[in-house]
């Protein structure tokens, strides 16, 4: 007998159009995730209801190698994932996989393009195979949660900094 195939899962992608440079989209969402990022909704912490401490920040460290983490307010820190490529002002990805083991993370590949007087973003979240039977419950959470932090509350970071 064979092994069942995995089936392939299309990738969450998002698209969003900022009122600014290439080089400034790329900054606003790595250098100010902390600024932009709805933590208090979009974290380790907030999903889980056995934890007593609230999340104080997330930083993105950037460089290829560099982690993002979650810190709460007592100093526990939660890895989300790891940078795996970082080419700014065009490109960078990451894997992701906040509160879970990182066997089972996705990659997480954000695009910044001149479009006229503004960037085009593009984020585009593969490997959903790796979570197995909850694969397709986690896809569509993510994708929910992708339309609050990066189509919501990205741009309107950027629009803030004009």
């Amino acid at each position: 007998m064979s092994a069942k195939p995995v089936p392939v899962i299309p990738p969450v992608v998002k698209t969003v159009t900022v009122d600014c440079t290439p080089a400034e989209a790329f900054r606003y969402f790595t250098a100010d995730f902390s600024k932009w990022w709805p933590l208090a909704t979009h974290s380790v912490v907030a999903h889980a209801s056995n934890f007593k401490q609230k999340p104080a920040s997330v930083t993105f460290e950037q460089r290829k190698g560099g982690r993002i983490f979650e810190r709460t307010d007592s100093g526990e820190e939660h890895v989300w994932g790891s940078v795996l490529a970082w080419e700014p002002p065009s490109r960078v990805a990451f894997s992701f996989h906040p509160g879970r083991d990182g066997q089972t993370a996705q990659t997480v590949e954000v695009t910044f393009s001149p479009a006229a007087k503004e960037t085009e973003v593009v984020l585009t979240h593969t490997g959903w195979e790796l979570l197995g039977e909850k694969a397709m419950d986690q896809r569509e959470g993510y994708s929910e949660g992708w339309e609050t932090a990066f189509v919501a509350a990205y741009p309107a970071y950027v629009r803030a900094q004009e």
